[in-house]
């Protein structure tokens, strides 16, 4: 009886079931309207800045600029990141089956957020298998609008909304197929600065997106899961494992069938690594000057972004289209190793059992160690003369640079100042002068250990490469190229201003101004530019584009200037473009990650030059390979067609120069040491014809065999309406010293 009186008491009164249901329904509804309060908080930002519409319209990711070539091949990169876009067409499919296979097999069919998939992983967490539940859509938030994974649990637990979030803003603002690009393009693929899956697939394969097979686009995709954890590189086996993985979701998602996912899992794993350094790739001088041209130009115009910031030319990803032929870089490249490596080896000769250092050159070395980036460190810590003296005599690994490669070695930084300033350089360019359009850039041997380009940037004496300026002038005041002028001995002035130019052996009889430039004569150009002025002809080589300082004084007719390769490359460009000086161009248009343009390169044109004047000078200048000073062009390359040119030789043989033209090109090249006071001992071998010129015989030969150039070898063309000067000075009376010419002789009538 007490029992049964025990249990009715134990019974829950209607007034307890419904007073405990309406707290239930209030706990519940309270939990509910605090997770809805929660997600408000986050979705206005209160735990954390989400992105904006027009962040997700203009997702930020520190996108890698590229440096397109004329005939539209990368010629490299700037970035912070190693990251390329691509389209959703430049992806294999096998990529795009892979990632959904592995990371979200209902990937088409939810919104961004898989709730089906998610209660079903917050079930087995709990059971203690631990995983992802992360949409793709999901990671790509997690890519574009956060600084990456918080390893807080309670920061984290925020971060999840926030992903879920813009997931769903993600979801209806772009396709299924732009998410999936944009995932691809902002994966960090971890190690040798990979970011996104073009820098990937170039890394790892050398290869391209849309050409990955199915192993390889199985292990990019299994490296998104942990990109040290399964790096081919570091854990081949590890990487295989998952590989396999990846290939048999493919098979579980019906992508392939059961005997390909079998006999895919069988492939070894094949790499085939192309790390990407900045250096890297074609033109690397050239990128260097160029990525310094952009920013000087973008903030001299004011060029900004629509929302006045800068442009970031290491994050932006824009696309830089230049005026550079990817093969004729190759080929000017190409034909630089194969003479200087001959160079240097005759340069190492005249050095073996000899101290180029002795004297006054020894200060050289002192020179070359106070410029070095070790004995600014050392001044920086306050060590004394004394111990930087010890330190730089204190022998240390190190990698020097030599034709056949890079050397390890071990030697005293004092040791490797010697070395370094027995390397030879050389630069080279090549133009188009009727477009203005610069084709080839080659600013020195090696970026990678002398990083100074000698193109635009440095500036060397142009020794003989300015005879033609002087010659210009004489021919544009009535001059003929058949006027003869003394060869002898000459003082240009008086007093303490007189000047008397060093000659040669062939000084004796009168020669005409043709073979006086074919042969690079001193004394006769001397005369002219007594006879001329020197004034004009600094006027001149100025107007035709010569930066560097050209001063008034007759020793410019023998190059007692300096000037750059680029500069005098753009001034005969003048001769051949009938006196027409068009300023070298390297930048066609620069496009943001869009596509929209930002940039477009008009390059300034003027008349420098009578039209007659340049076709006389471009006829002179023929004679120099015909019969002159760079008559190899003819008789060791087999170059028989149209060529016309300028050597140049500094004294003591420290600057040889070659200017090479044609009709549709005009090339230079400069050869010498980092200092002026190292240089050939004999000018036999430092002279320009031997120095420099092989350069640009050696990229003709390969320019004109590669017919898809579409270069071809005729003549120069007359100028507009013809000439009215006689060129064959076979039709001129003979000049005899003993009489004064005539001015029928001087003008050529």
């Amino acid at each position: 009886m007490n029992s049964k009186k025990k249990d009715n008491n134990d019974k829950l009164t209607k007034d307890e079931i419904s007073r405990y249901t309406r707290t239930f329904w209030k706990v519940l509804i309270g939990i509910i309207l605090l997770g809805f309060l929660f997600i408000f908080c986050v979705g206005v930002g209160l735990f954390g800045k989400l992105p904006t519409f027009r962040d997700l319209e203009n997702p930020k990711s520190n996108l890698a600029s590229e440096v397109i070539s004329d005939d539209g091949k990368v010629l490299g990169t700037y970035y912070v990141q190693n990251r390329s876009k691509v389209s959703y067409e430049q992806l294999s499919p096998h990529l795009v089956q892979a990632l959904i296979a592995t990371e979200d097999k209902r990937f088409y069919r939810h919104s961004g957020i898989d709730y089906r998939r998610t209660f079903t992983i917050i079930f087995y967490n709990l059971i203690g298998n631990r995983q992802g539940a992360s949409t793709i859509t999901q990671q790509l938030a997690l890519n574009l609008f956060s600084e990456g994974r918080a390893r807080n649990t309670g920061k984290r637990i925020i971060q999840k909304f926030q992903e879920w979030i813009t997931a769903v803003r993600l979801e209806r603002n772009y396709t299924k197929e732009e998410m999936i690009t944009m995932y691809f393009n902002t994966v960090d693929f971890g190690a040798y600065n990979t970011f996104g899956i073009k820098s990937a697939a170039r890394t790892y394969f050398n290869t391209t997106p849309d050409k990955l097979d199915i192993p390889q686009a199985a292990i990019l995709v299994g490296m998104l899961k942990g990109p040290s954890m399964y790096s081919p590189v570091r854990y081949p086996q590890r990487s295989i494992r998952r590989r396999n993985l990846v290939i048999e979701s493919m098979r579980k998602a019906g992508y392939i069938t059961r005997e390909e996912s079998l006999e895919l899992q069988k492939k070894p794993l094949v790499l085939d690594m192309n790390i990407s350094e900045y250096g890297d790739g074609l033109a690397p001088y050239f990128r260097a000057v160029l990525k310094r041209e952009i920013q000087r130009e973008f903030k001299e115009l004011s060029i900004t972004k629509a929302d006045g910031s800068p442009w970031d030319l290491d994050r932006d990803g824009l696309k830089i289209y230049t005026t550079i032929n990817s093969k004729m870089q190759a080929y000017a490249e190409a034909a630089q190793k194969e003479w200087m490596t001959t160079v240097q080896a005759s340069f190492d000769k005249q050095w073996k059992n000899r101290d180029p250092f002795r004297g006054e050159k020894a200060k050289l070395l002192e020179t070359g160690m106070k410029r070095s980036d070790r004995y600014r460190m050392l001044k920086q810590a306050g060590k004394t003369d004394a111990e930087i003296k010890k330190d730089f005599d204190t022998p240390v690994p190190m990698t020097i640079f030599t034709w056949d490669g890079d050397k390890d070695t071990v030697m005293t930084p004092m040791d490797s100042i010697r070395y370094n300033k027995l390397i030879l350089r050389n630069s080279f360019m090549s133009m188009e002068p009727h477009t203005g359009y610069v084709r080839a850039w080659v600013g020195g041997i090696n970026f990678e250990h002398y990083k100074y380009d000698q193109v635009k940037t440095g500036t060397r004496q142009v020794g003989s490469t300015a005879k033609p300026f002087t010659y210009a002038v004489a021919i544009d005041n009535g001059y003929s190229p058949c006027f003869k002028v003394p060869n002898e001995p000459i003082t240009v002035g008086t007093g303490p201003n007189a000047w008397s130019p060093r000659g040669d052996n062939s000084a004796g009889s009168p020669i005409t101004l043709r073979t006086a430039l074919a042969h690079s004569q001193n004394y006769a150009t001397a005369y002219m530019i007594d006879e001329v002025g020197a004034t004009p002809v600094a006027a001149l080589t100025k107007r035709m584009g010569v930066t560097s300082d050209v001063p008034e004084f007759p020793s410019i007719a023998l190059g007692a200037y300096e000037a750059s390769v680029y500069d005098m490359v753009g001034a005969y460009s003048a001769f051949v473009n009938h006196g027409v000086w068009v300023e070298p161009t390297y930048i066609l248009r620069i496009e943001d990650k869009n596509g929209m343009p930002i940039y477009e390169k008009a390059p300034r044109v003027s008349k420098v030059l009578n039209s007659q004047t340049a076709y006389i000078m471009v006829d002179m200048l023929k004679s120099v390979v015909a019969s002159g000073s760079g008559g190899r062009i003819r008789w060791r390359y087999g170059l028989n067609n149209p060529i016309g040119g300028k050597t140049g030789t500094t004294n003591d043989n420290a600057d040889a120069w070659f200017i090479g033209i044609t009709p549709e090109l005009v090339s230079g090249v400069w050869t010498g040491a980092e200092d002026r006071g190292i240089s050939f001992d004999r000018m036999a071998e430092g002279q320009g014809a031997q120095a420099a010129l092989p350069v640009f015989a050696l990229y003709m030969q390969k320019v004109y065999a590669d017919t898809t150039l579409n270069y071809t070898q005729g003549d120069f063309p007359l100028p507009e309406g013809g000439l009215t000067k006689e060129l064959d000075c076979s039709k001129y009376e003979e000049f005899r010293p003993s009489e004064e010419p005539q001015l029928d002789d001087r003008l050529g009538f």
